[in-house]
């Protein structure tokens, strides 16, 4: 009865305008994807982990993770692929072995604790085969129709004015949550999610956002255990920022 968690960092980090992969960007002296790592390490509930890398970086990434002394789990490294779906699948199929608990976690929510690994993994040993991490959200949410309005005026005073779009529902934002990771699975349930999207898997309009869609496209249902501020995703500068504030609390 082991756990493997799957650590996805693949992930170019365009959008934080680095010339570097977002996973090896440094937060508080040391890369995202060693803080993941660290965590994962740290909940004592996970017994080895596979980082999937941007292709051409294994021996890098590898460097980073393998070395390091808080890192006392066994760790390999596989190259990532065009998706992030497919970067899971990737590590799936490396990892092998008879794992019965996956994890998969981003490098880019670097800071997400051990305790919340430990709650998600307590939580598919409790006999929940899919559980994702959440956050109750407080804005209100408003559904908009994924069709124009209508077409814009080519001439007049309205012609220059903003696009419009129409709302078509209020959901009730005490029932929604802004899911984090990591996010875990019965092994044998992801498997099967992954063969059956794995059409989906080479184009990034295609494929999932995160593994729990693949478990609920086979019909299958999907839980949810509280999240936490510190699992944030770092996707901008103004993510990192905060990161950092978080990091130096906690110190």
């Amino acid at each position: 009865m082991t756990v493997l968690a799957i650590l996805t960092a693949a992930g170019s980090g365009t959008r934080l305008g680095r010339d570097l992969p977002k996973a090896l960007v440094e937060l508080g002296g040391f890369p995202l994807v060693l803080h993941a790592a660290r965590r994962l390490a740290a909940s004592g509930v996970v017994d080895r982990i596979v980082v999937t890398a941007p292709p051409g970086l294994t021996a890098a990434m590898s460097d980073v993770v393998t070395a390091d002394a808080h890192v006392v789990r066994p760790v390999r490294v596989v190259d990532g692929g065009p998706t992030r779906q497919a970067s899971v699948a990737a590590g799936l199929a490396l990892a092998g072995g008879d794992d019965d608990v996956v994890l998969v976690h981003d490098a880019a929510r670097p800071l997400a604790s051990p305790e919340l690994v430990r709650r998600v993994v307590a939580a598919v040993r409790a006999g929940h085969p899919a559980v994702v991490p959440g956050q109750p959200v407080t804005d209100t949410i408003k559904r908009v129709s994924p069709a124009p309005v209508s077409a814009p005026p080519t001439s007049g005073p309205a012609a220059a004015g903003p696009a419009v779009e129409r709302v078509v529902e209020t959901p009730d934002r005490a029932l929604l949550r802004a899911v984090q990771t990591p996010q875990g699975f019965d092994r044998a349930l992801l498997e099967r999610a992954h063969a059956a999207g794995a059409a989906r898997a080479g184009a990034e309009h295609l494929a999932a956002t995160d593994d729990a869609g693949l478990v609920e496209a086979l019909g299958e249902t999907v839980h949810v255990v509280a999240g936490e501020e510190s699992a944030l995703k770092i996707t901008t500068e103004r993510d990192l920022a905060v990161a950092h504030l978080l990091l130096e609390e906690r110190a």
